[in-house]
């Protein structure tokens, strides 16, 4: 009953210590007869002093939560004292479960964090991370390893966004502070791919040997920049170019075809896992020909020339109009070659007929035919009479392959007189002009009279008879008038003496004028 009075303390009083450290503990009683003061616990110790109402132990390798139990007598009573150890200690493992490789965009994703060990677990809270942003806050729970899960719709902002977890270990309550833990941040790749395949742009016919363009298009992709796009003639892969605009992906490449048949060109493009498809059919065909071909491109004139148009098998020519007999057959035409048939252009025309579809070619050459010099006699008058000083043009042409060389030369002057151009005639241009056209075919030569007229004498004297009475008659009106003007200036003197008229005029010097307005 007198021991009742008395107070038996252990210190710490329910401490909180990191796993693994050693720890301090004291038993001591107000009893001042106090004895056999010990400790029970599970725990290694050692008794590091004692007093008469004390004695204080060392606890090492704390390593889990347990009870201290002191014990000691007081005047033959036994006391007891407790103390609760909490050992805190920070999770081994934070981890987020791996994220796919690609999540589809509008579909929900688990997050999965992964913690073990930690304590105490009633102190420990798991935090799901966009980023910094919280997702969501949770207690670890009791569970080892401990799973916390969060259920995200994926976005297309969330591409290539970090995801992360932490724990905190919030021991602030025993003045210990908070404790964070985070896992390695892990990064989702989201992507959007449409159910309509690619549109494929491929020619429904192609020849052999001859190349073509192929473009794939696929629209509504996220990210197109990331996407993968396959084009394959057959069992030959295509060099593609690939562009990615927005959400359109467009891959273009140059094909052509080794042989006959079909051949089927495929476009793939692969996003995130998934792939769509596209399969189009070229039908390839040789088409051969046709060559238009002349016995004789430079014909003389006079000889057979013999116009051939060929073509490959199945392909029928028509020359000029005229069919050949029969698809894959030649055709020809003969002709007696003449100067009307230079230049003479022929055509040939070829056409296929593959899967129901008729294909055209034509073709074209041309004739020369060589002739001799030849003045054209109505463009080439033989009689001129032009009039002398006057602006004319000799139009004298000639024909012939080669070109003649035409020139007109005045007989026994061999003055050489301009063709084509204007020139302006004199009086000595009369007379006899022998106009040749040469080549290495040989000459034409025309005779050309040219007859010049002089102008009219008569009609000359008229006019400069005109044109000095004209002179005269100005002149004299220039002096009489310059006569009145004169006399109404002069100086006059009166004589007294004499009676007559009229008056004679004086000089200034021999009288005193007297001026008369």
């Amino acid at each position: 009953t007198q021991g009742q009075e008395f107070q038996l303390r252990v210190e710490p009083q329910n401490p909180v210590v990191p796993a693994g450290e050693s720890l301090l503990v004291n038993c001591s009683i107000d009893c001042p007869s106090a004895e056999l003061i010990s400790l029970e616990t599970s725990l290694l110790k050692e008794s590091v002093g004692s007093g008469r109402s004390w004695a204080a132990f060392h606890l090492s390798n704390v390593t889990g939560d347990t009870q201290l139990l002191c014990s000691g007598f007081c005047n033959g009573s036994q006391m007891i004292g407790f103390s609760n150890i909490t050992v805190y200690r920070f999770p081994e493992r934070v981890e987020l479960a791996a994220l796919p490789p690609w999540q589809p965009v509008d579909e929900h994703l688990i997050l999965r964090c992964m913690v073990s060990g930690g304590a105490p677990r009633d102190h420990l809270t798991v935090v799901l991370l966009h980023g910094e942003k919280e997702l969501s806050r949770q207690p670890a729970g009791k569970g080892e390893p401990a799973e916390v899960t969060v259920t995200v719709l994926a976005t297309r902002d969330d591409h290539g966004a970090n995801f992360s977890c932490r724990t905190e270990l919030d021991l602030q309550s025993q003045g210990l502070g908070l404790y964070q833990n985070s896992s390695a941040p892990r990064k989702l790749r989201t992507f959007a791919m449409p159910m309509i395949p690619p549109r494929l742009v491929v020619p429904r016919f192609s020849e052999v040997e001859t190349s073509w363009t192929v473009d794939c298009t696929l629209d509504g992709l996220f990210p197109a920049s990331e996407a993968q796009v396959q084009l394959a003639l057959g069992d030959q892969m295509l060099n593609a170019t690939v562009v990615s605009h927005a959400d359109t992906l467009t891959a273009t490449a140059r094909a052509k075809a080794e042989q006959e048949g079909t051949q089927e060109i495929v476009c793939n493009v692969t996003l995130g896992g998934e792939s769509r498809e596209t399969r189009e059919n070229v039908k390839a065909y040789s088409f051969q020909g046709p060559n238009l071909t002349l016995s004789e491109p430079n014909a003389t004139e006079g000889t057979t020339v013999t116009v051939t148009c060929a073509a490959g098998p199945r392909v029928q020519v028509t020359l000029d109009g005229v069919p050949a007999a029969a698809p894959g057959q030649p055709a020809h035409l003969q002709l007696n070659a003449t100067a009307k048939d230079d230049r003479r252009t022929f055509f040939c025309n070829a056409t296929l007929e593959v899967h129901g579809v008729i294909l055209h070619r034509n073709r074209s050459v041309q004739l020369r035919v060589l002739y001799g010099p030849k003045i054209d006699r109505a463009k080439c008058p033989q009689r001129l009479t032009w009039k002398d000083r006057t602006m004319h043009i000799l139009q004298c042409q000639a024909r012939g392959n080669p070109n003649p060389k035409l020139q007109c030369l005045q007989e026994g002057s061999m003055f050489k007189l301009p063709v084509g151009i204007p020139f302006l005639v004199r009086l000595n241009y009369s007379g006899t002009y022998y106009c040749q056209a040469a080549s290495s075919r040989g000459t034409d030569i025309l005779t050309v009279m040219m007859a010049v007229q002089g102008r009219n004498p008569i009609a000359i004297t008229i006019v400069l008879g005109v044109l000095t009475t004209l002179g005269l008659v100005i002149l004299v009106a220039a002096l009489v008038y310059v006569s009145g003007v004169q006399k109404r200036r002069d100086i006059y003197h009166v004589r007294q003496s004499s009676t007559r008229l009229p008056l004679a005029p004086k000089q200034p010097d021999e009288a005193v004028a007297v001026e008369l307005s």
